[in-house]
């Protein structure tokens, strides 16, 4: 059977290497800093300001885009093309109710 034991006296060429690769890390580390840099300037210069809504503003009528949205949902939903007579936003807080009282029916209670 051989000695397989590994020689633990680097070799001068390792000693090389190892510099090397702690440079390549380090430029690799100041390019990353830079591209999260430029990344968060880009951020901050996309993101639009908030904009305030009065709160007595009735609410736009729906445009054009989309009424052929909702008349695609339709016609995919019931396959075939159906007529749409009337659209309008209504603002109740009803389906949040409704879907609130579902999750709290479909817990247990012990």
């Amino acid at each position: 059977m051989k000695n397989d034991a590994v020689d633990p006296t680097p070799a001068p060429d390792l000693a090389e290497l190892v510099a090397e690769l702690r440079d390549e890390v380090r430029s690799l580390v100041a390019r990353l800093a830079a591209l999260e840099a430029r990344a968060g300037q880009a951020a901050a210069a996309t993101t639009p300001a908030p904009a305030s809504v009065p709160a007595n503003t009735a609410p736009a009528e729906p445009g054009e885009d989309d009424l052929l949205v909702i008349a695609a949902a339709v016609a995919a939903f019931l396959g075939v093309r159906a007529r749409i007579r009337q659209v309008r936003l209504i603002q109740s807080t009803a389906w949040a109710q409704v879907g609130r009282a579902t999750v709290h029916a479909s817990h247990r209670v012990h």
